[in-house]
């Protein structure tokens, strides 16, 4: 059995269904979840903007906690051979954006997640809440 039979097994998910976009949400998703963001959302904008592929959301409920979550995936990421193309918000850490060209992670404050409101903007997309 090859390794793409196996994981297919595992997962039920054939690896082609699964872009790379994708895993980086995910992978994206669960790192800023490790350093205690909340309410972590991936918005699958395929087909809906040729600007990016995935959102990824999440609320950090103190400026240390979003530069925290911030610093912690891009150190995760850079390991990982996945550089931002900008990075914004680390200044003031109210709304953080880390764009990875086909995943951009917004990490807001909560006045600013409520502000912005990006799930009523793009809610046309799939959501799916990561715990």
């Amino acid at each position: 059995m090859s390794v793409s039979e196996q994981d297919e097994k595992l997962t039920g998910v054939q690896p082609e269904e699964v872009s790379l976009g994708e895993l980086l949400a995910k992978r994206a998703a669960e790192l800023v979840l490790e350093k205690k963001c909340e309410q972590v959302k991936i918005l699958d904008l395929r087909g809906l903007t040729s600007v990016t592929d995935f959102f990824v959301i999440a609320t950090a409920d103190s400026e240390r906690k979003a530069k925290a979550a911030a610093e912690h995936l891009n150190e995760e990421l850079k390991a990982d051979n996945e550089r931002p193309l900008h990075i914004e918000g680390m200044d003031t850490m109210h709304w953080i954006l880390l764009d990875y060209v086909n995943v951009v992670v917004h990490i807001f404050m909560p006045d600013e997640r409520r502000f912005y409101d990006l799930e009523s903007l793009w809610s046309d997309a799939p959501v799916t809440m990561v715990n």
